[in-house]
């Protein structure tokens, strides 16, 4: 699948890694992908979320507002029976204020130590990333770009990084929509195959006599 990817989505692959290092955590999942592609100046992603008003500011902001990469999921907790926000209030009753989120800041502390070490994609990031594929096919584009990364994240419904999307188009006056309008006005050439450059022969003719 990679081979298909286009430059810009190869750099939100990569980038997503240094988004993690500088986050200190330990895995990859969506939301580095997605603040990965936001940072990327002329990426068909962020040019599609420039155009409905969502900077690289607004999603790190909603990232956080949606609790960050806690590796405590609280929806997922829940389908458990396991109130997260009751966990937490006992843990502070036990162990003080802010407990949780000291063990968690303990956490990524351990990963920014770990240094420039291989940092692996949690399903979820794979997940984006198989979508991304799906996208590019109903786009009918032989290339796999960020605007295709972008529309993936949106459609992994449930996850950290749709609903710091979601925040940040709403806070932006635009939704779903607005934003795969964006992406459909992309220009063509982003969803071309590169080209190698034609080599030029050698020309005909005499030279200056």
């Amino acid at each position: 699948m990679f081979e298909r990817f286009a430059a810009d989505a190869r750099e939100t692959v990569v980038g997503a890694q240094e988004v993690a290092r500088e986050r200190g955590d330990d895995t990859i999942d969506g939301v580095h992908l997605l603040l990965s592609l936001a940072r990327q100046e002329g990426g068909a992603g962020a040019a599609a979320l420039g155009a409905v008003g969502v900077s690289p500011a607004d999603l790190e902001r909603e990232v956080d507002a949606a609790g960050g990469l806690d590796p405590l999921d609280g929806p997922a907790l829940a389908a458990l029976g396991i109130d997260l926000d009751q966990v937490r209030a006992r843990t502070d009753a036990a162990f003080g204020p802010g407990a949780l989120d000291r063990a968690a800041d303990d956490a990524r502390g351990r990963g920014r130590r770990r240094g420039r070490a291989h940092i692996p994609f949690t399903p979820e990031a794979k997940k984006v990333l198989e979508l991304s594929l799906r996208e590019a096919v109903h786009d009918a584009s032989r290339v796999i770009d960020s605007g295709h990364v972008l529309a993936a994240v949106a459609r992994s419904t449930g996850s950290t990084a749709h609903r710091a999307l979601t925040g940040a188009l709403t806070a932006a006056g635009s939704d779903d929509a607005g934003l795969r309008a964006a992406l459909s006005t992309r220009p063509s050439a982003a969803s071309c195959p590169a080209r190698r450059p034609a080599r030029r022969g050698r020309a005909r003719g005499g030279g200056a006599g």
